[in-house]
């Protein structure tokens, strides 16, 4: 930690106040060239999360939802329009500086756990704030407190080949969140479960939500879902609606 109180771009720290979006885009657009034909997937997409808001992005399969969490997350620079994370907009930063600014900032959660199979649960979950040179004795600590938290207390050992499907997504999430981001991005996080563990999982994050305060941003086909979260958004025709 530096204790400047001006961020670099080498060195990025969240500098959002609890009265500004801790994440937001303006004029976001994206296209791809496939072939001698330009796609334009997103035309002027303009968001803002607010601390701890509840966000559900819908719409039909192939309308541009992943591409847009994506975007906001910093894993891909729109071809216009900028993205702005805690202050800080990404389209500014150099990658290592947008990958600091990610740990810190974010969580992701996806359709598919992508916990890594040699590892643990407890080890996985410890992983983001072994990056961020967290001491290994206390993330393994913190580790373990987010899995109590999500009901996986006598499983912090067993790696991902071992726990059940809502267990490994229950993981997933507590990777998300054991460094309390500013913002949790999840894509279709229940879409790989059967019914009672998709309530559970969801559930679950709505807790979290409540408990740390971290905003959630949902890209989700399930109504049910959607209807829980404080706004519901649909991306049609490269747009928000």
């Amino acid at each position: 930690m530096t204790s400047s109180s001006e961020p670099t771009a080498h060195s990025p720290q969240p500098t959002a106040s609890p009265a500004e979006a801790v994440l937001a885009c303006t004029g976001l657009v994206k296209h791809f060239q496939q072939a001698d034909t330009r796609v334009d997937v997103l035309k002027g997409v303009e968001l803002s999360v607010m601390p701890g808001e509840r966000l559900a992005i819908v719409g039909v399969s192939g309308s541009g939802k992943t591409t847009l969490l994506q975007l906001l997350g910093g894993l891909d620079l729109p071809t216009a329009g900028s993205v702005t994370i805690a202050g800080q907009r990404i389209s500014e930063l150099s990658d290592t500086a947008r990958g600091t600014l990610r740990n810190r900032a974010l969580g992701f959660v996806y359709q598919f756990h992508h916990l890594l199979p040699e590892f643990s649960a407890l080890e996985n979950v410890a992983m983001p704030l072994l990056i961020r040179r967290t001491p290994p004795g206390e993330a393994r600590r913190l580790a373990r407190d987010i899995l109590n938290r999500v009901g996986l207390a006598a499983r912090v050992d067993h790696r991902p080949g071992q726990l059940s499907g809502g267990e490994r997504q229950r993981a997933a999430v507590a990777r998300a969140l054991v460094t309390q981001p500013a913002v949790v991005l999840a894509d279709e996080p229940t879409g790989n479960l059967d019914g009672a563990n998709a309530r559970q999982v969801f559930e679950l994050m709505l807790e979290l939500n409540r408990e740390f305060g971290t905003a959630l941003v949902i890209v989700t086909h399930a109504t049910e879902l959607a209807a829980k979260m404080q706004r519901t958004l649909t991306l049609t025709d490269g747009r928000l609606v």
